[in-house]
C-alpha cells in the first residue's frame, strides 16, 4: 500500500489586490472580482523563486514524514518557471534537504500540471519498489503581460508531497491521465509572457480535459461523487472550479476547501495541489479525497486519496495552507509590484 506520509506548502507573504492591477490599466475591477471570483493575488519578493518556495514547502512535507531525507530516492520539481533554461531546479532542492547524491532527480514541464506530472512519477516509483520515498513538488512564480487577464490571476507558491508504503497519512487508491493536443496556452523560447487562446482556454481545453480525467478516474476506481468528501480541480480562476464540479456532479461545499484562488491568485503548477494540502490540513481519517489537475497544451492528471489515522498525528507538525494564506500579509502598490517582477526594464 502507497500513498502521501508528508505534505508542506509556501505562499508568499506579499499580496497585490485586483483593484491596485486595474487602476493601472484602467480596467473594470468588478468585472474581475464578480466575474472570475478574484480578489487579490500572492507576490514573490526579489528573493524569492521557484526553487527557494520549494524548498520551504519541502521541509515542511519533511517535519510530516519524519523520515531522514537522504532516504528520499526520487526527487521532482514541475514548474513552468524554473529559474535557469538550462540547470534543474530539483538539484538545488535535493542539495538543500540533504537528499544527494544518490536521489533521481529531474524537473517537468507540462504548463499548469507539472506538479501533478510529478506527483504521478514519484507515486508510481514507489509503488514498484524502485524507491523507498518519493518526494514531487509543484511551485511556480507564473508571469502575465502587463495589462493582461493573466496579470490579475498568475500567482506564486509551492507544494510538496513525499509519497512512501510505511506510516501513511493517505492512501492512494486510484490514478488516471488524459492528454490531447489541445494548444490554449503557449510561451515560445525567449519569450517572457506567455500567450493565450482567451475564451478557447475554457472549452475545448479547460472544460473537457477535467471532466474527461473526473469521469475517467471515477469509472476505474467504480466511485461516484458522492462518495468524496473532497475534491480539488485546478484554479486559473474563481469559477471554473465550481463549473466543472457541476458537470460532473459535486457539490459546492465539496469543493469550496480546496478552492483557495481568491485570496492567492493562480499559482499554476502549485494550484490543485496547494487545494489537496488545504484539504488534508482539515481532513479526518476515512475523508476520501479527489484531485483534478489540468496543464494547457493539454492535459489533467487525477488522483483519488483515502484519508488514514496518522493524518491527526501530523497536521499541527508544519504551518497549515489556510493559516499561510491568510495571515501575516503584505500589500503591494503597482509600482513595488511591478519591480518585483521584472515588469520594468532598464535601458541598454
Amino acid at each position: 500500500m502507497e500513498g502521501i506520509i508528508g505534505y508542506g506548502a509556501y505562499i508568499p507573504r506579499n499580496r497585490i489586490k485586483v483593484e491596485e492591477i486595474a487602476k493601472v490599466w484602467g480596467a473594470d475591477a468588478p468585472s474581475y472580482k464578480k466575474g472570475l471570483m478574484l480578489e487579490e493575488k500572492s507576490v514573490p519578493s526579489p528573493d524569492q523563486d521557484t526553487i527557494t518556495m520549494s524548498v520551504e514547502a519541502s521541509k515542511s512535507a519533511l517535519k510530516r514524514a519524519s523520515i531522514d531525507p537522504a532516504e528520499i530516492g526520487a526527487l521532482y520539481v514541475g514548474s513552468e518557471s524554473h529559474p535557469y533554461a538550462v540547470k534543474p531546479s530539483g538539484t538545488v532542492l535535493a542539495e538543500a534537504l540533504g537528499s544527494t547524491p544518490e536521489a533521481h532527480t529531474a524537473d517537468f514541464e507540462f504548463a499548469c500540471k507539472a506538479g501533478t506530472e510529478g506527483m504521478f512519477v514519484a507515486l508510481n516509483l514507489v509503488k514498484s519498489g524502485a524507491v523507498k520515498y518519493g518526494l514531487a513538488v509543484g511551485a511556480d512564480t507564473s508571469q502575465g503581460a502587463p495589462g493582461d487577464a493573466l496579470e490579475y490571476s498568475a500567482a506564486a507558491g509551492a507544494a510538496a508531497f513525499i509519497f512512501g508504503r510505511d506510516n501513511l497519512l493517505a492512501k492512494a487508491v486510484e490514478t488516471y491521465a488524459y492528454m490531447t493536443d489541445t494548444p490554449d496556452f503557449w510561451r515560445r523560447e525567449y519569450q517572457y509572457y506567455p500567450q493565450h487562446g482567451g475564451r478557447f482556454t475554457g472549452d475545448p481545453a479547460y472544460f473537457k480535459h477535467v471532466v474527461g480525467a473526473g469521469n475517467g478516474i471515477m469509472d476505474k476506481a467504480g466511485m461516484k461523487p458522492s462518495d468524496f468528501t473532497y475534491v480539488i480541480f485546478h484554479q486559473p480562476n474563481g469559477k471554473f472550479p465550481f463549473r466543472v464540479g457541476k458537470m460532473l456532479g459535486f457539490k459546492k461545499e465539496q469543493i469550496e476547501t480546496g478552492w483557495l484562488v481568491n485570496k492567492l491568485g493562480n499559482t499554476y503548477s502549485g494550484s490543485s495541489p496547494l487545494g489537496l494540502t488545504a484539504c488534508l490540513d482539515v481532513a479526518k481519517p476515512g475523508d476520501m479525497i479527489l484531485i483534478v489537475s489540468y496543464g494547457s497544451g493539454a492535459g489533467s492528471d487525477a488522483f483519488i486519496f483515502e484519508v488514514l489515522d496518522r493524518i491527526k498525528e501530523v497536521q499541527g507538525l508544519a504551518p497549515k495552507t489556510r493559516d499561510i494564506l491568510d495571515k501575516n500579509k503584505h500589500y503591494l502598490e503597482y509600482g513595488e509590484y511591478a519591480k518585483f517582477r521584472h515588469k520594468i526594464k532598464k535601458a541598454d
